[in-house]
């Protein structure tokens, strides 16, 4: 909100419009949000609406965790807790995919392109950073505490899991900029045969986790554009040589970039 009002106070109108733009995809999450309550036999009334139209249904899901956390006295409790707190991390890390991470680029290429001494855009992409990583993190949270005989990693390794993916994503958000700085809409074309390499590579992988055809092709593509900037583990079992693949594809893709 407050990039949007600087672009808005300071005349450029250019970047407040696609400023605006970014913020459009996240109703996704929260349209989402209000079709799985009424999925769990909650019917959305007036005031949960507004929330969602606000974008703060989320918060609203959060504020229910934390609740039933409070009142879980069983393991049924627990169970529940468990399951909401994991819509909780599916719907954050939708939002921060779809709203979070082209606010990131945005701004992140007002910066570095056109404004470096811009504070208000950069303040903003390094929350969004931080905002996409954390949302990342806690997803791979939810996803260990989904194994049986789990245990709840201290808060060094979430820490340590923090750092990582917020390197990760700022150094593929760095070149993916520096190039189109360099050389304008070619970084589209970049993008784009990483994202069908990958989408190819999802495919051959086999992936169960959409039965349908259409939908399973559908999500192959999306997790295929996601893996420009970051790896999200969608296979149970060892993930090893699909990270070193990753890392590979990806390592040379930084380099290209940088040193072109």
């Amino acid at each position: 909100l407050c990039t949007i009002i600087h672009y808005l106070v300071s005349g450029q109108l250019g970047w407040f419009g696609l400023t605006v733009a970014c913020v459009v995809p996240g109703y996704v999450a929260q349209l989402l949000s209000i079709l799985w309550f009424r999925a769990d036999g909650r019917s959305p009334g007036c005031w949960l609406l507004l929330l969602h139209l606000l974008q703060l249904g989320l918060w609203k899901r959060y504020w229910d965790v934390f609740r039933m956390t409070a009142k879980a006295v069983c393991s049924a409790c627990a169970g529940e807790v468990l399951m909401r707190h994991g819509d909780v991390c599916v719907l954050r890390l939708l939002e921060a995919l779809l709203q979070t991470l082209p606010h990131l680029l945005l701004q992140a290429y007002v910066v570095v392109a056109l404004d470096p001494a811009g504070f208000v855009p950069g303040v903003s992409a390094g929350l969004s950073l931080l905002s996409l990583a954390w949302a990342l993190v806690c997803y791979s949270h939810f996803t260990c505490l989904l194994k049986p005989g789990h245990l709840c990693p201290p808060a060094a390794a979430i820490l340590c899991l923090l750092l990582w993916r917020t390197g990760m994503l700022g150094t593929r958000v760095l070149a993916l900029v520096l190039f189109a700085r360099l050389y304008s809409f070619w970084v589209f074309a970049v993008a784009g045969v990483h994202w069908l390499f990958m989408s190819f590579w999802l495919v051959a992988q086999q992936t169960d986790i959409v039965a349908q055809p259409c939908r399973w092709r559908l999500f192959n593509c999306l997790v295929g554009a996601v893996y420009i900037f970051c790896y999200i583990n969608v296979r149970p079992g060892p993930s090893k040589h699909r990270v070193a693949v990753f890392y590979a594809v990806s390592s040379r893709d930084v380099q290209y970039s940088t040193w072109m």
